[in-house]
C-alpha cells in the first residue's frame, strides 16, 4: 500500500510553527531567533519559511550545558 503522506524528515521547509515543533521551543521565541538573524529563513511574499538544513545548523550550534 502506497501512502501519498510525507513523513516529516522529508520535508524541506517547515512554517516557524512546524519549525518550533521541531526544535521544541515556543513559536515566540523563533519568531525572536529570526528577527535576531540566530535562525536563517526564507521569505516568499508574507510566508516565512525554515528549511531543514537551518534547523539543524541552529541545533548543532546550541552549546552543550553540563549539570
Amino acid at each position: 500500500m502506497h501512502s501519498t503522506a510525507v513523513a516529516r524528515t522529508d520535508r524541506l521547509l517547515y512554517t516557524p510553527e512546524e519549525a518550533a515543533e521541531v526544535l521544541s521551543l515556543g513559536r515566540s521565541t523563533v519568531y525572536e531567533l529570526m528577527a535576531a538573524g540566530e535562525l536563517k529563513f526564507v521569505k516568499r511574499g508574507r510566508s516565512r519559511r525554515i528549511k531543514r538544513c537551518h534547523l539543524e545548523e541552529f541545533a548543532d550550534a546550541l552549546e552543550v550545558q553540563s549539570c
